[in-house]
């Protein structure tokens, strides 16, 4: 990454993720920097990484090429309002339903903007992120992000900024859909006779074994589903209940929802 120099204005989880990423690729902890009213939070990370702390989000601007909007949403308008962005500057957002315009709009003048939706396996550098660039981002600012954001796991480029929402109902709340299928996994292995323990180790092999599986396979989804459902058999019992209570239904039914919850925060932050 060269002599790129990046900061983090907020010192949360993701940002802690993202830190820790970098460190690992081999991004120099002179090179990173935070700012975070949380000492707490800032003297962890410099602790643990090495990075440098600011006692001001504008110190830190000043002193880097791209900053990371690591704060919540709900404080994001807050925190902007009083910067001054350098016209070179990449401004790179994790805050979930703040669009470019909006951010845009705070700062009160135009910016190169990378929005992303990055989701909670990033803590384990499994994190998969959508990102959208505003017309101001260059090319060479595109790759930086891409290499920011590889340490944290896969990222995908999105052609349009609404389908961040999409993004948001997929990965971004995905992991929840599938800790709560294994938590009912889980609980059905106690209730047939297993310990808590072995239920919980055998539901989570097996969830990252399909998961590993998948990624592995050219295949579809549903083909490696049908190549373990036998005719007649347990798989078979266990899929033909979930069709008759139109379980694929429900699950796309839920996606749908946060989808729609997703653009409804955005339209509620647009006009705080």
């Amino acid at each position: 990454m060269g002599t790129l120099s990046i900061g983090f204005i907020g010192a949360g989880n993701m940002a802690a993720a993202m830190i820790g990423g970098l460190s690992e690729s081999g991004v120099d902890s002179s090179q990173l920097y935070v700012a975070d009213p949380d000492k707490e939070k800032t003297s962890a990370l410099a602790a643990a990484f090495g990075v440098n702390v600011c006692d001001q989000n504008q110190s830190l601007l000043d002193r880097c090429d791209v900053a990371v909007l690591a704060v919540k949403p709900q404080v994001m308008k807050s925190v902007l309002q009083p910067l001054k962005v350098k016209p070179e500057q990449l401004l790179l957002s994790i805050a979930a339903g703040v669009r470019s315009d909006t951010l845009q709009s705070w700062l009160g003048q135009p910016c190169a903007i990378v929005r992303s939706m990055p989701n909670t396996p990033a803590l384990v550098q499994c994190g998969a992120t959508g990102l959208y660039a505003n017309q101001h981002v260059s090319t060479q600012q595109r790759q930086q992000t891409e290499q920011i954001m590889s340490a944290i796991g896969i990222s995908i480029w999105l052609e349009h900024e609404s389908q961040l929402d999409a993004v948001t109902a997929v990965s971004g709340s995905g992991p929840a859909y599938f800790f709560y299928m294994m938590e009912a996994i889980e609980a059905a292995g106690v209730e047939l006779g297993l310990s808590a323990e072995n239920s919980r180790t055998l539901t989570l092999q097996t969830a990252l074994g399909a998961a590993k599986l998948a990624l592995n396979t050219d295949e579809k989804t549903a083909e490696l589903r049908a190549r373990v459902t036998s005719p007649g058999g347990t798989t078979a019992a266990a899929i033909e209940y979930m069709q008759s209570q139109q379980g694929l239904d429900k699950i796309k039914q839920a996606v749908s929802a946060a989808y729609t919850r997703s653009q409804q925060l955005a339209e509620q932050l647009a006009d705080s």
